[in-house]
């Protein structure tokens, strides 16, 4: 074996060039392929973590325009949730719906604590908004059924506004009645930020905004979470009832996709899934002809390889060797050659993955109105590297089993004419 070893080495000593060339498309090949993965990894890992600041079994429902014309009411007409169509999704959906709340704003208020000021929205919730939209507070509590009650007048403030209004120590601000505007709030809670969205919220309970601000029964939106959804076509169906309830609420045809509108973020996340699964599929193709192109190079220097050696065979085969040796000279070059440079490949595809992670990886962009991540974890699996390596080496194997029988098998006569 290790007079097998050395002939092979001397063999490609004297072909630097063609092992080189042969090295470099393979190598190249397992290279480009580990990265083309590991980007597209990371593009799919920070939109899944972008999308994943809210429920998926959710949905979200706004007034909107009617498009027909229906029962004596001329189209274009606005359509304005109330909370009849809360009390309607709370009662008439109970074999799909969780929970249902609603939400309102009123913009423009100023928030005062002695001589510090924001100018900030209120947004009237409630509770199931916490879960609805994974909001973490880092000191205090979130609106609760009490306050709903009550109508009380407590305020949850996110942790820049709370820097605002108390630099020193801005934990201090709980337990605190500040003003918002002319009336007295009690801070309950300090929500942490949300960098992925341009927000200067504060956050009080629904009743009491649309009490205090003369809202009447007004809604701004509803939002609610389900189950039992489990498919685009169920989905789609549940839509369709929801929506002829509701617009039946307001006199509206109840097929009028446009007196209202859903945002359903499960079928979102869905179509979401399906888009990754393209670009993850694409990549692979891509990928895997980069490392077709190292197997036929692999394939054209082993055939140049016999022809270049077929006097030597000849000889060999003239005072003795059998087809099986030479067949194995052919093969393990072929594999040592192969498994060398794709594992090298591998590694310089898995530090290129892991110098990406490094700079780019998880690396908020300030786009100026928010911040945001494009890029999280671009790496592959060391089991998929691995993979590719070996797929790699048996294709090299295989690439020079042709020209390697085809050796094995020529008369010494015919061989020892070969130019």
């Amino acid at each position: 074996m290790i007079e097998l070893f050395s002939e092979i080495w001397q063999t490609a000593r004297r072909n630097k060039l063609r092992t080189s060339l042969t090295g470099f498309a393979v190598a190249w090949g397992i290279f480009m392929l580990i990265v083309l993965l590991g980007a597209g990894n990371g593009l799919i890992n920070a939109q899944m973590e972008n999308n994943d600041r809210y429920v998926d079994n959710s949905m979200m429902v706004f007034g909107g325009m009617t498009s027909k014309a229906f029962d004596g009411l001329k189209e274009g007409r606005n359509i304005q949730l109330d909370n009849n169509d809360l009390a309607v999704t709370q009662a008439r959906f109970t074999q799909n719906i969780d929970k249902a709340g609603a939400i309102i704003y009123e913009n423009a208020v100023t928030i005062t604590v002695g001589e510090n000021y924001v100018s900030s929205s209120l947004r009237g919730v409630y509770p199931m908004d916490q879960e609805i939209n994974k909001k973490k507070l880092v000191a205090g509590r979130f609106i609760n059924d009490i306050d709903i009650c009550d109508q009380r007048k407590v305020l949850i403030i996110s942790e820049n506004q709370a820097r605002e209004l108390m630099p020193k120590d801005p934990r201090l601000l709980l337990g605190q009645t500040i003003r918002v505007g002319d009336l007295a709030f009690k801070v309950v809670g300090i929500e942490q930020e949300d960098k992925s969205r341009m927000s200067t919220d504060a956050t009080v309970p629904f009743t009491t905004l649309q009490t205090i601000y003369n809202r009447g029964n007004r809604v701004g939106r509803i939002n609610f979470t389900f189950h039992g959804l489990n498919t685009e076509k169920e989905n789609e169906a549940f839509e369709t009832r929801y929506r002829a309830t509701i617009n039946r609420q307001h006199r509206a045809a109840p097929d009028d996709e446009d007196a209202i509108w859903i945002w359903n973020r499960f079928t979102q996340a869905l179509q979401m899934q399906k888009g990754m699964n393209i670009i993850q599929v694409a990549l692979w193709i891509i990928g895997l002809f980069t490392l077709l192109s190292g197997i036929v190079g692999v394939s054209n220097i082993m055939l140049i390889t016999v022809r270049e050696r077929t006097r030597e065979f000849g000889i060999r085969k003239a005072i003795g060797a059998s087809p099986a040796s030479i067949l194995r000279i052919i093969i393990t070059e072929s594999i040592i050659v192969t498994g060398f440079f794709g594992y090298l490949g591998m590694l310089m595809g898995i530090g290129a993955n892991m110098y990406m992670d490094a700079t780019l990886g998880s690396k908020p962009i300030e786009t100026g109105l928010f911040t945001t991540t494009v890029f999280v974890n671009p790496t592959v699996g060391l089991g998929t590297c691995l993979g590719v390596t070996l797929v790699l080496i048996l294709a090299g194997t295989i690439a020079g089993l042709m020209p390697a029988l085809k050796a094995s098998r020529i008369r010494p006569i015919e061989a020892l004419r070969a130019e």
